[in-house]
């Protein structure tokens, strides 16, 4: 039985073939197809279907994550969509929180998602809901008729985003909307604020709705298109894919909330680290999944991803559970230029898989990072993706050589500042990740992703004192790992909006928390998971009365007064920590319950092929590559991952390769093979860098 998964990357698709039994398996990277994203996934599917010696009619199980949504949104590609909301607040969207981040501009594009529904495709709806959940105004329903058939004749709308005033309170006249819409046009999309997020905030609400409704009939289209493509293929199978928050889910749930996976791309890496870190005894790790196209960040504590639910994209709102990620336009097809007025930069622009970087002689001319690697001496062009490309030297040179006459420097000297700006970029982010959050990344170990995050890793480390670098079998293709770990997982919130006090709270609190958490346990039952053999958390956003935000804290199984004093606590301590400062004696306000169910399904502990994977001779090697503190180009050894044996040690500078990846370890820095199979490099952290 084979289990098969599938991560989309900007510039690579990556695929991992593992056998349910015994946990080998067989890892393939192949170009990422822009055009037809569905083209890419099969082939990379049917080469590591081969590569595991098994047929396609093995697979049993495929998980994807998958960037389709996202880019529908980025490139505006989604669903002709409309928002109704309560009669007198159908520019919610479009006024947001009357924030401008450049005050002085009068010709700023819109900073809320007008384009989602610009206002001739936003309509009101005769009908009001209290504060409490009781109607004060019914449904006109006869008017609510003619508004969804004018949308449909005059605007030939695909999608409808219904956000009505209080509907997580009371979703009645949201439902009877849907009914009147599927009565009039059943193929019209349809999301509902009281089901996508039923928490308070209009603005946050409206907006994610509205996000589920543009990306909803892309998301079923390609779901379609994918299954289709499998089944061709012979693989007929149950598809999964990632949600944001880490856990996957059913394709037919997906239709449910498309939003749901929006950042499913990122969440899939940063458990695939949290998996491996675990194997080598650390549970305290910052991930950095660095790509062709970005660097994605994100922090695990005490083996505990950090979450949240006021995530942004595309600078606006994302109301979802998601794993808190952090991506910034930093890899190895960033571009590097000189502005407009004489500065040095490197990202966000990238040039992704086609044409990609200059070495990859697809027409590409422009210096990105991975031209730089080339020149330095970092990586292979004989043995880049596992051999199965071979890079231009000579277009990679020039490349470099053209950007280091506009900076007056010469070809090496602009290779080595591409690498030093992209690494400071990269180590400010790491800085916001942890530090922002309360957390010293000196107490930290370095999870290093992603094709270009073992060339880095190494010089990051040293640059915010941080001990510790773990690379993972094959982090290439991490992400791609972290499908196969994930648990079937979904969560349902509540607005509760309730000062904590006494055991009478907490009695109240139990029969919400049972409320949502039977609502949850009826999605796994269909996802068919079996009956109590999911894991439960129970999750609180908790704020100081008079706060606008929140702090999530852990909310114990069983809620009586010690433990609803236990809850308070926690939100001091966690409030501590991230501003500094806590207020025990101020009165604390519960505003959402969140209940989470998770599954992990049968699988054997991964563990990679029997070597041989690898092109080329075991033995080692040497050649050229720049390191700055020795003075420029040295002779360097260089060693093939398959031929180290757990206990060597290898002391830089050094360059270590694989199919996936290059590790650099750079001077003074030494790497060792642990007995889980990762190569944990220790960098020296100067006494006063020390937590």
């Amino acid at each position: 039985m084979i289990a098969i998964a599938v991560d989309i990357g900007g510039t690579f698709t990556d695929v991992v073939a593992a056998d349910v039994e015994t946990g080998a398996y067989h890892t393939v990277k192949v170009p990422s197809t822009p055009g037809a994203l569905v083209k890419g996934v099969r082939e990379g599917a049917l080469r590591a279907v081969d590569r595991a010696g098994a047929q396609a009619s093995e697979v049993t199980r495929f998980i994807h994550g998958t960037t389709v949504a996202t880019n529908a949104l980025l490139e505006r590609k989604g669903a002709r969509t409309a928002v109704l909301a309560t009669e007198g607040f159908e520019d919610v969207l479009e006024i947001g929180r009357l924030k401008r981040t450049k005050m002085y501009d009068l010709f700023m594009d819109p900073e809320t998602p007008v384009f989602l529904a610009p206002k001739r495709r936003r309509y009101g709806i005769r009908e009001r809901v209290a504060a409490d959940g009781s109607v004060v105004t019914a449904l006109d329903e006869q008017h609510a008729r003619g508004v969804i058939r004018e949308l449909i004749e005059e605007h030939d709308v695909e999608a409808l985003a219904i956000s009505l005033l209080f509907s997580f309170r009371n979703p009645a006249h949201e439902q009877r909307i849907r009914e009147l819409v599927r009565e009039i046009d059943p193929g019209i999309g349809v999301s509902l604020s009281s089901e996508v997020d039923p928490t308070f905030r209009e603005y946050e609400r409206t907006v994610v709705t509205a996000f589920d409704a543009y990306v909803r009939p892309v998301i079923e289209r390609y779901v379609r298109e994918l299954a289709g493509e499998l089944g061709a293929i012979g693989m007929d199978v149950p598809l999964q894919i990632m949600q944001s928050r880490g856990g996957i889910t059913s394709a037919a749930r997906v239709s449910d909330k498309p939003v749901s996976v929006l950042l499913s791309g990122p969440a899939a890496g940063v458990i695939g680290g949290k998996v491996t870190a675990a194997k080598s005894g650390l549970e305290n790790i910052i991930t950095i999944d660095i790509g062709g196209t970005s660097a994605d960040i994100s922090l695990v504590a005490e083996g505990k991803p950090l979450f949240s639910t006021e995530g942004s994209i595309d600078d606006y709102p994302l109301r979802v559970p998601m794993i808190d990620v952090t991506a910034i336009g930093a890899g190895g097809g960033s571009i590097a230029r000189v502005d407009a007025v004489g500065g040095f930069r490197v990202g966000p622009e990238s040039a992704g898989a086609d044409p990609g970087p200059a070495c990859y002689g697809r027409g590409g001319t422009q210096a990105t990072v991975t031209d730089a690697s080339i020149v330095l001496g970092y990586v292979n062009p004989d043995y880049f993706a596992g051999g199965s490309m071979t890079l231009d030297v000579e277009a990679a040179h020039r490349a470099v050589a053209q950007l280091g006459e506009q900076l007056g420097v010469s070809p090496t000297e602009a290779a080595a500042g591409i690498h030093q700006v992209i690494n400071a970029k990269m180590a400010d982010a790491i800085r916001l990740v942890s530090i922002q959050r309360g957390y010293d990344p000196r107490q930290f170990a370095l999870v290093v992703l992603g094709g270009g995050g073992s060339v880095h890793g190494g010089r990051l480390a040293s640059e915010l004192g941080i001990p510790t670098v773990v690379v993972p079998p094959a982090p290439g293709v991490l992400s791609a790992l972290g499908l196969l770990v994930a648990s079937v997982e979904h969560d349902h919130a509540e607005t509760i909006g309730m000062r904590v006090h006494d055991e009478a709270d907490a009695g109240e609190l139990e029969r919400v928390y049972a409320r949502i958490d039977e609502r949850v346990a009826e999605v796994m039952q269909a996802e068919g998971v079996p009956a109590g053999a999911a894991h439960i958390t129970r999750l609180a956003d908790m704020r100081y009365v008079g706060q606008s935000y929140t702090l999530e804290v852990d909310v114990p199984a069983s809620l009586d007064a010690p433990g609803l004093a236990g809850c308070v606590e926690r939100f001091h301590e966690a409030h501590d920590r991230v501003y500094g400062h806590a207020r025990p004696t101020a009165p604390v306000e519960l505003l959402n319950g969140r209940v989470v169910h998770a599954w992990q399904l049968p699988m054997a502990e991964l563990t990679p092929a029997a070597p041989g994977q690898a092109n080329g001779s075991l033995s080692p090697s040497s050649r050229r590559a720049y390191f700055e503190e020795l003075g420029g180009y040295v002779d360097t050894p260089v060693h093939r991952r398959t031929a180290l044996r757990p206990g060597q040690e290898i002391v830089g500078p050094a360059i270590i390769e694989q199919a996936d990846t290059t590790v650099v370890v750079y001077p003074g820095h030494r790497a060792e093979l642990d007995d889980a199979d990762n190569i944990i490099v220790t960098a020296p952290v100067p006494e006063e860098d020390r937590p």
